[in-house]
Order: C-alpha cells, then structure tokens, then sequence
C-alpha cells in the first residue's frame, strides 16, 4: 500500500505519525528545499511542488500510489494539485482512494445555526468558494469506477504546539467577543482518525463534517486554557472595534454549527476529544502552555 500526500503540513505530519506505519511507502510534496531536507531526516520523501514548479518524481509516486491524501489549499483563482495532475489522475486506471481535506467553510454563514452534509453550501469567502470548486471537481473524479472520494470537511485544528495554551505562553491570545459568536473545533488526533476512516470506508462517494460535539464562543476557550495555567485571562476585546487582519476578521463573519452525526455513525470514528475543555485538558497534561 503506497500513500501519496499533497502537502504535508500539520494535518498530514500527525496522520503519518499516527498512521503511516500501515503503508509500505509514504511520499508528498512540500513547498520548500529546507523542509523536504527536515523530512527526509524522519525518512519521508517530500518532492517540491510550488510556485516554482513540480519535481518531476512527483508523476511517477502518483501514479503508484494507492492512496492519494490532498490538504494542500486552492489558490483564489485556481486549486494547483488539480490543474496540475487533476486530468492525469482522472486519466489513471488504477485503483486509487482519495482524501480531500476541505473546511466547514463552505457552509457560510448560518447565524449560529447547524449544518450538516445535507446542507446546501452558501461559501461567502473567496477561498471557501475555492474550496467547494475543489471538491466538485474532486467528485467528478470520483465518477471513475477505479476512484474513490472522501471529503472531510474540517473544523478549526488545535494541537500539539497550535492551541489556546500556547498562545497564552507566548503571549498572543487574545478574547475576542462578538455577541452569540461560536466557531467549531478539531484536535488533529481526530481529523487523523477521521483520515483513518475514510480509507477504509466501503461506503459510495461521501462528504464528512470533522468537528468536535461543542461548538463554542472563542473567548471561552482562552478562558478556559488559562484556568488550567493558573493565569487570569487577557481583558475581553469586542470585535467591532479590535485590531484584526483581514483573515481573522473573515472568520467572524462566519457563524454556524457543524454537526457531526455522519461522522460518528457512518464513519465510525470515535473521538479522542470531544471537547475543547477535553482537548486542552489533555494538552495541559503534556506540558503544553508550561516553560
């Protein structure tokens, strides 16, 4: 079993920590020489796929690759891996499993209401509107009686080294309140069970929602982490006058609840951290947020 990984960033790096040990070979792209020099010291053949160009290895891995496992983000105007290799992978007569990573994004802005895959998506942002191009167009491979597809449609990742704790540490958390304001959350432990899963899932062409049980307002979670540091929490700061960039900005435009019944149900994942107050807890614990 050959995996090959568009991108192999966070999400990705936990899932080969995790999972890769199942695969007889591991390969992927990365966008620089200096981290393709830091994963082959951890034994991983990283190619280079970027602005500048394609290794041209990458042609051949994808071609031998059993499993084909996409994170690396559209652009704007056009998604790389798909205009790139979309038409040569499309045009493969192997059997191959794809894992498209996309965002709960797509679903829009709901005014705090929940969504789940039975929802029409309503993308407002032009990079949420990339992403939903990406996987109709991942789906349209997905016809191809060699191809499978499964797009998970991922919540905001914490982690190890990204999460409330760390950034109290490092001292840029910041509480940032907008009234009825409530964003979804996934530990990457979990968007790894839910890669996992995926693959062994022999049910038709699926989307997944990959999100926690608890939506909530982001103020509580830096609330909560510095509980557990023992810290008051930084002064609360309303959105409407804050300082934000233009991307932080766009998330607060965007409030919904993304359910996550299919996941558990029809996926059969099984969630290490149901909750932030669980994920952080368990982060606390392995000295997270400490010196």
């Amino acid at each position: 079993m050959k995996l090959f990984a568009f991108g192999l960033g966070y999400c990705a790096r936990h899932f080969l920590t995790r999972f890769g040990s199942s695969f007889d070979e591991v390969s992927g792209t990365v966008r620089s020489a200096e981290k393709a020099r830091t994963l082959a010291e951890e034994n991983i053949e990283a190619l280079l796929f970027g602005p500048q160009g394609a290794d041209p290895a990458i042609d051949q891995r994808v071609a031998a690759a059993d499993v084909l496992l996409v994170s690396a983000p559209p652009e704007v105007s056009v998604d790389p891996v798909l205009s790139r290799f979309g038409k040569k992978i499309a045009a493969l007569r192997r059997p191959q499993t794809i894992v498209y990573l996309s965002t709960i994004g797509v679903y829009g802005d709901r005014g705090g209401e929940w969504v789940d895959e039975t929802s029409a998506p309503m993308p407002t942002s032009p990079r949420s509107q990339a992403r939903l191009q990406a996987e109709k167009s991942w789906m349209a491979i997905g016809k191809s009686p060699d191809k499978k597809v499964r797009i998970l449609r991922l919540a905001g990742i914490y982690g190890p080294g990204r999460n409330a704790l760390a950034g109290l540490k490092a001292g840029t958390a910041r509480r940032l309140v907008k009234a009825d304001q409530v964003f979804n959350r996934i530990h990457v432990e979990d968007v790894s069970r839910a890669i996992a899963h995926a693959l062994i899932y022999e049910g038709p062409d699926a989307v997944f929602n990959v999100s926690d049980d608890a939506p909530a307002p982001p103020q509580d979670v830096v609330t909560f982490a510095a509980m557990l540091m023992g810290i008051e929490p930084p002064p609360e700061q309303d959105v409407a006058t804050a300082e934000m960039t233009p991307l932080t900005r766009s998330f607060y435009a965007e409030n919904k609840r993304a359910a996550n019944r299919k996941l558990k149900e029809e996926l059969g994942v099984e969630l290490a951290y149901p909750t932030y107050r669980v994920g952080l807890e368990a982060l606390w614990e392995a000295g997270e947020g400490r010196e």
